[in-house]
């Protein structure tokens, strides 16, 4: 087996918890547009995608379609939920602390997200400008646009990658890029 230069990490379910947080952003928002009954179960379903699959999905399981107008509800919402209650996975810093080499992160999350949940839980010094959305790439996961964008940007040969990830769109996309994926079931959401 090749060496592993790189290993990349998905944040949301594997460096944070975020995705009980994330539920309860779209549920509220959701209400508030008059439009209830969007609830942990179905948002279960779009683990791993953006937000604007995420909408779409939505409006194929319950009916519901999102105001354009209020999408950055949607963002409003998860970050003062993230400002007030985010952690990171239960061992994720004790871990990242003891992993030499090259790491990044590779999220369906905005970039502006991603950051911001690093900053609050504190794992921002594990990766530096190391950040990668799929805002930056055609397709998001379960396509595998965003590993190899984050392989060639980190230097990497997708054959010397190992991808961590909470969800079958993200580990169906790390596999299609020929990288070596982990399943992570650590966060709140399994």
């Amino acid at each position: 087996m090749a060496q592993t230069r790189l290993m990349i990490f998905d944040c949301d379910g594997v460096l944070v918890d975020s995705e009980p947080l994330a539920a309860k952003a779209y549920e509220r928002v959701y209400e508030k547009h008059g439009m209830p009954g969007v609830h942990g179960g179905i948002i279960a379903q779009c683990i791993g995608m953006k937000q604007a699959d995420i909408i779409v999905k939505i409006k194929e399981l319950t009916g519901h379609q999102f105001p354009p107008a209020a999408d950055g509800d949607i963002w409003a919402e998860t970050k003062l939920l993230f400002s007030e209650e985010l952690k990171p996975t239960p061992g994720i810093a004790p871990f990242l602390n003891t992993l030499a080499g090259n790491r990044c992160v590779a999220s369906s999350s905005s970039v502006e997200r991603i950051n911001h949940s690093l900053s609050v839980t504190g794992l921002s010094r594990f990766f530096g400008e190391a950040i990668f959305s799929s805002s930056m790439v055609k397709n998001g996961k379960p396509a595998p646009d965003i590993f190899l964008y984050a392989a060639e940007k980190m230097g990497a040969k997708p054959t010397d990658c190992i991808v961590v990830e909470d969800s079958p769109f993200g580990v169906q996309g790390a596999v299609a890029a020929g990288m070596i994926a982990i399943g992570y079931t650590g966060g709140g959401h399994t």
